[in-house]
């Protein structure tokens, strides 16, 4: 199974300082946000490379992002890794005694699909699986 930096997930309260720097000082493309309502957070990516810095603003006050932020405050919340195959990656975790917090894959922003690994089986780090949708697979890959 290929795995690569998918994207990182940074808890902002706003928008503001971290797109000022990400999109206008160091010129990444910037994408439109896109609202997760099942995850009550909306997204702001940046590309960089092959990777996204992906900027997680709170929807609610409910939102796991603005609990996120109210205990350690803004900054890094996750490390995406992209699979080929998520369902299999999280069986052969699940086997291999690994927490997850999603045993099956749900729906994410930009349509792909997403699951994470509880921080307690990862040395405190909260990590997201995530596939691309078929629709954003290249050819070769379909």
């Amino acid at each position: 199974m290929s795995k690569t930096i998918d994207h990182i997930g940074i808890a902002v309260s706003d928008f503001d300082a971290a797109a000022d720097i990400l999109g206008n000082k160091l010129n990444l493309h910037e994408h439109e946000p896109e609202e997760v309502p099942d995850q009550k957070v909306v997204t702001l990516s940046f590309s960089a490379g092959g990777s996204e810095i992906e900027l997680l603003k709170p929807a609610s006050d409910e939102s796991p992002i603005a609990k996120f932020i109210a205990q350690k405050g803004q900054g890094i919340h996750h490390i995406a890794l992209r699979v080929d195959d998520l369902q299999y990656e999280l069986d052969k975790l699940a086997s291999a005694g690994v927490k997850l917090i999603d045993e099956k894959p749900r729906m994410g922003a930009g349509g792909k699909l997403i699951a994470f690994i509880h921080p307690k089986s990862a040395g405190g780090i909260l990590i997201e699986l995530t596939q691309l949708s078929e629709h954003d697979k290249p050819e070769t890959d379909k």
